[in-house]
């Protein structure tokens, strides 16, 4: 590998979500909150695919790599705590083994039902953040290239049985209980 390889620039990664003219979008407001993102929205049983577009820089003629992964990651980030992220779910494929990039190139993937356990809705409030993404990397002999593709995730479920009664007990220890029901 020659030193000029080391200071190339780096390829150009997008990705194009499986049905992605069909699935619905989520509007989520940025850090800065003047911009707004638009996220594609998936269920929580919903299988997470698409492909993946790696395009060479024009002054490159040829990429080492050490394989080039897709990993579905579920993380929860604390505003306060920026530097530190509490990873619950993660799972990784297998694009393209060790080799070289002389051309643009495509990969697919499929995140499956046992690949795939989005078991909580994706959140963005004040104090914390919880969100689903695929992140796509060309491992590289020095360093490698990662790129982060976001998504939202609900999760449907049926409505929960009302409890209309509502009881209160109030009472001084051994002395006084009193006990009141209300019908709502």
């Amino acid at each position: 590998m020659s030193i000029l390889n080391l200071f190339s620039s780096n390829p150009t990664i997008t990705l194009t979500w499986n049905d992605e003219e069909s699935l619905p979008t989520v509007r989520v407001p940025q850090d800065d909150d003047r911009q707004v993102d638009k996220l594609v929205l998936f269920s929580s049983e919903q299988p997470v695919g698409g492909r993946v577009d790696v395009a060479m820089p024009a002054n490159t003629k040829k990429i080492e790599h050490m394989g080039i992964k897709a990993e579905l990651v579920g993380q929860i980030e604390l505003h306060y705590d920026r530097g530190n992220h509490y990873i619950f779910f993660s799972s990784q494929k297998e694009l393209a083994g060790p080799g070289i990039l002389t051309q643009d190139m495509s990969y697919k993937f499929l995140f499956s039902d046992k690949d795939n356990d989005k078991k909580y809705e994706s959140y963005d409030g004040i104090n914390v953040r919880l969100r689903y993404f695929v992140r796509v990397r060309i491992n590289r002999p020095y360093s490698a290239i990662t790129k982060d593709f976001d998504f939202a995730v609900q999760k449907i479920q049926p409505e929960p049985d009302v409890n209309n009664e509502l009881k209160m007990e109030v009472g001084i220890e051994d002395c006084l209980h009193i006990e009141f029901e209300y019908d709502q």
